[in-house]
């Protein structure tokens, strides 16, 4: 089984250079002011214009107005838009018609009854990220280091492509995949050594460790 890697909330020119070099097959890029690794779209349009053809350059939003959307895309060219908030089915529908780029949702597992949720958005999404719920007192969605029973996702099939994300590290990234046979890892907080400071060593071990598998 071959598994790709999505290396998240990128701040900084090495850092892309570090994901890219390293194989990762997709880049994120955050657009949401409470995250540490937010940017701005003139921080960003600099940092995703020097991705490599053939990475694929997604923006993190979290409930984002259509002029928050407007500014991103006016400066910087995303391939995928990953919606990260409590966007309806109806929302994710309207940004991929008002914007022509393709959508993934996040589905924030705490438990099995949490994946209910996803079916509602098979027919508006075209991607699925499976992410650990974060504790009610988080500020932030994501990259809060926390990882789900991957077991969950073990026994299930998905009509659209799906990532995992939560908690995901160098050392826990095989099991993960393994587990939950994820096709495609995200991971943030975990190739970091302090909250938006991407160590560029944790990056090349986890993408070594993708790798393998």
């Amino acid at each position: 089984m071959s598994v790709a890697a999505k290396i998240c909330g990128l701040l900084t020119p090495e850092a892309v250079a570090a994901a890219t070099a390293g194989g990762a097959r997709f880049v994120g890029f955050v657009f949401f002011p409470p995250s540490p690794r937010n940017l701005s779209p003139a921080q960003a349009a600099p940092l995703i214009r020097g991705v490599p053809a053939g990475v694929t350059r997604v923006g993190v939003f979290v409930d984002p107005d259509d002029d928050l959307l407007k500014r991103v895309l006016a400066a910087a060219p995303l391939d995928l838009i990953q919606l990260h908030g409590e966007e309806t089915p109806d929302r994710v529908a309207q940004i991929k018609q008002r914007f022509g780029k393709p959508t993934m949702k996040a589905i924030k597992i705490a438990g099995e009854s949490d994946l209910a949720a996803a079916p509602r958005y098979y027919e508006v999404a075209d991607w699925l990220m499976f992410d650990a719920r974060p504790p009610k007192d988080a500020t932030r969605p994501g990259g809060n280091a926390l990882a789900f029973d991957w077991q969950l996702l073990r026994a299930r099939t998905w009509p659209l492509p799906w990532m995992l994300s939560g908690g995901l590290t160098a050392v826990n990234v095989a099991d993960a995949a393994r587990v939950s046979r994820a096709t495609v890892v995200d991971v943030s907080s975990g190739v970091e050594s302090a909250p938006g400071v991407k160590d560029l060593a944790k990056i090349r071990a986890f993408l070594a460790a993708v790798g393998t598998l």
